[in-house]
């Protein structure tokens, strides 16, 4: 396949704009197609803003910026990606409209194109089971904010070629991206253990541990993170989070969701992150190891699965959610004992074995 150049982002949503702005900043002509003026109007807004701030921030020169803008363009018709080299799908988290989306977009597009789906949490070979060449389908999970988080996943199914995750890949590259290849299993590489500590961390609220705000200031005390898992879950939405909880149940019991996330979720209400966020240490022991529990089973599974390496779940732990350390590394620093302990504290009749 010749050397990838123009990229069509179908959805100009949130993350649809996101990845127009790091792809047409790394150089490549971009359209934008949604199915309303109103959402195109509201990406093209987004993109103006973000290149302001460059200019203002003088990272990027008045003509860089005016060149970048004029690398993008915007449709509401599927036949417009035509003659893309790359399709990335960023549509709404539904199985049905993304397969859809996929059905018009494979007699619209040439037989070089390469397709790639957005999805965090849906099985790809599902989106992409009604394809006719599905063997040109990956997974690109691009993280929030997609113009800034410099981590995404490339997600290869049973079906995906070697040729289409070496473009995919090239791609990224050029973006400045890092990459995770990682197989198509519930939650990927990142969302599998970050989905149950987000879980977690509603359980221990459940549990009568602490408030949001107190679970929040343990995790960033023991992660090293920014922000806590509820303050996550605030900015991505609740409801959003809920559903990708919700994609990684069919892995087990231990990842149902928690009563208080379903409520939250299902009543698309935030978090209440106010109150005073001291804890006594006793309690603030139990939080931390609980949710370092929920993060060392996770991963521990999905190790087993051989989903990821060790080091891109490290590496994507850092660069995506800011962790000081990624869990792998933790554990091996923790030892066996301890994270089989921690592992029992959260699901007690594990059988598993700590070998990182």
């Amino acid at each position: 396949m010749s050397e990838m150049k123009r990229i069509a982002v179908i959805g100009a949503g949130t993350m649809g704009a996101g990845i127009a702005i790091s792809a047409s900043v790394s150089g490549f002509n971009v359209i934008v197609i949604d199915m309303t003026e109103a959402a195109l109007e509201s990406a093209l807004s987004r993109i103006r803003r973000y290149l302001d701030r460059q200019t203002e921030k003088q990272k990027m020169s008045g003509t860089e910026a005016a060149a970048t803008l004029d690398r993008c363009r915007f449709s509401t018709k599927m036949d417009s990606a035509a003659d893309s080299d790359l399709v990335i799908e960023a549509v709404f988290e539904d199985l049905a409209v993304k397969r859809s989306v996929f059905g018009k977009l494979e007699s619209s597009v040439g037989l070089e194109t390469q397709l790639a789906t957005n999805t965090s949490a849906l099985k790809v070979s599902d989106i992409g089971a009604g394809l006719i060449r599905p063997e040109r389908l990956c997974g690109l999970h691009y993280f929030s904010p997609a113009e800034v988080n410099p981590v995404v996943e490339v997600v290869r199914t049973d079906a995906t070629a070697d040729a289409t995750i070496d473009a995919v890949l090239s791609f990224l590259g050029a973006c400045g991206k890092q990459s995770i290849e990682c197989l198509d299993r519930s939650g990927f590489a990142l969302n599998r253990f970050f989905c149950p500590y987000t879980n977690e961390a509603a359980r221990c609220y459940d549990d009568g541990l602490g408030t949001p705000a107190q679970i929040d200031e343990v995790a960033r005390d023991v992660f090293g993170v920014a922000i806590g898992p509820f303050a996550v879950m605030n900015i991505v939405k609740p409801r959003i989070n809920l559903a990708a909880v919700r994609n990684l149940t069919p892995l087990g019991s231990f990842y149902a969701p928690a009563r208080s996330l379903e409520t939250t979720g299902d009543a698309d209400d935030d978090w209440d992150l106010t109150g005073d966020a001291r804890i006594d240490v006793t309690t603030r022991t139990r939080i931390g190891d609980r949710l370092k529990g929920a993060i060392f089973l996770s991963v521990l599974e999905e190790l087993t699965e051989q989903v990821a390496a060790p080091k891109d779940i490290d590496m994507g732990a850092r660069r995506a959610f800011t962790f000081a350390k990624g869990p792998v590394e933790m554990m091996r620093e923790e030892g066996a004992a301890k994270v089989k302990r921690l592992v029992c504290l959260v699901q007690p009749d594990w059988v598993g074995s700590v070998s990182v």
